[in-house]
């Protein structure tokens, strides 16, 4: 039986138990009409002491909820809707519908083409369009439509595989149309309001969906081994085709860019996850004006090892957190700083182990205790060709290396 039929069901029988007692009172009053009509009139009455008045006790206190009473919560309604109806008609129009055709080969090396549908929104008055990257990865044509006849080509201005981020050059801009506002999402907090408008399926355009931000800085890999790092969580629906639409603050700015759902069966139902704003406002200037995003390299090889408590008592190691350089790349930032790689290998059980190295304990004073902390710190407080430090112990002792970013092959 389906939560609608059970839903039906427990009303019905409400519904008729409430039809009953309405008849039943009403019965009663009839019933106290007709006697009062049929009783015939007494002959004497005796005379009725005076009742002496009851103490009556004061009204109770009317109940305090934590909502508050009906009418302020209806205010309070009507204000939020009215503030979501005045964001979308600021908003919407700024948000596309992005259309792709992809030529596939077949077994036969065929062209087959296929099509894709995403979303995007306006960020200048040049016509630019941020998009996710994977909204036209491989894309043959673009078309971006700004609503009903008015569809109109668009081409690749630059592109950031590693942080799933595009930006757009469509031909024309209709008229009045404005780039939507941007926020600050490293102000945000879990429990604000989010909302999301984007083209759902590839169809239906500009659909709203409220929600609220559900957590911060997830994590999260995507294809061919890509990981996004400092990832908006929410519970506003999304779904296909919502990729690339913006994410909406309370006050109608933009605070993330809409990449992905998290879905462990598969369906268009979950956590919906963004890109932060701070991070594309970083990243679509430069994919503008250079067509591409250098990201900052410092060259090791993450095949060291994260260093615990445990590793450290069993590898005589002279710290118990940090990272355990084993491999460096050629002609890398790193080696060019004199950063040493391991030396030595050891077997413990089943795990071989290259010891030796330096190990890396912090960078910019910034402590690491996983290859995850530096990656981080690289791509999200660094640019190519900055000098960062890193605190070193080599042979037992604590040394500062300065290194030259490079840019990531």
């Amino acid at each position: 039986m389906s939560r609608s039929s059970m839903i039906w069901l427990l009303f019905l029988p409400l519904a008729v138990v409430f039809a009953c007692s309405l008849g039943y009172g009403a019965g009663l009053r009839l019933g106290e009409s007709r006697a009062t009509a049929m009783t015939p009139s007494p002959i004497a009455t005796a005379t009725a002491p005076t009742p002496r008045p009851l103490p009556t006790s004061p009204p109770p206190p009317p109940i305090s909820t934590p909502w508050g009473d009906d009418a302020a919560q209806g205010n309070e309604t009507a204000a939020l809707e009215a503030r979501l109806t005045g964001i979308y008609r600021q908003t919407a129009p700024a948000v596309v519908n992005i259309t792709t055709q992809i030529l596939r080969r077949d077994f036969f090396w065929g062209v087959i083409p296929e099509s894709g549908a995403g979303s995007g929104f306006l960020w200048d008055d040049q016509g630019h369009i941020v998009t996710n990257y994977h909204v036209i990865e491989d894309a043959h044509t673009i078309d971006v439509s700004f609503g009903p006849g008015l569809v109109t080509p668009a081409e690749i201005v630059g592109v950031d595989p590693s942080n799933d981020l595009a930006v757009l050059k469509a031909n024309e801009v209709p008229p009045n149309i404005s780039p939507l506002p941007l926020g600050d999402s490293d102000a945000l907090n879990v429990g604000k309001l989010a909302i999301a408008i984007g083209n759902p399926f590839g169809r239906f355009q500009r659909t709203m969906t409220v929600g609220v931000i559900s957590a911060l800085d997830r994590t999260i890999k995507v294809k061919e081994g890509r990981v996004l790092r400092g990832v908006i969580q929410t519970d506003a629906d999304i779904n296909r085709g919502n990729s690339g639409g913006p994410l909406l603050d309370s006050s109608g700015r933009v605070i993330g860019v809409i990449s992905a759902i998290y879905s462990p069966t598969g369906a268009n139902a979950g956590v919906g996850l963004a890109i932060p704003i701070n991070k594309a406002k970083r990243v679509a200037p430069v994919l503008i004006e250079k067509g591409r995003y250098a990201h900052p390299w410092l060259g090791i090889e993450h095949l060291g090892y994260e260093i615990t408590p445990y590793l450290a008592k069993t590898l005589g190691l002279p710290v118990d957190r940090g990272l355990l350089i084993a491999q460096i790349y050629e002609g890398s930032p790193a080696l060019r700083a004199g950063i040493r790689p391991a030396t030595d290998e050891i077997i413990l059980g089943n795990t071989r182990y290259l010891i030796g190295g330096d190990i890396l304990t912090a960078i910019d004073g910034v402590p690491l205790t996983s290859w995850e902390d530096l990656d981080a710190y690289l791509q999200e407080k660094t640019e190519v060709g900055q000098m960062v430090t890193l605190d070193i112990i080599r042979d037992g002792q604590p040394i500062q290396v300065q290194v030259a970013l490079g840019e990531a092959p």
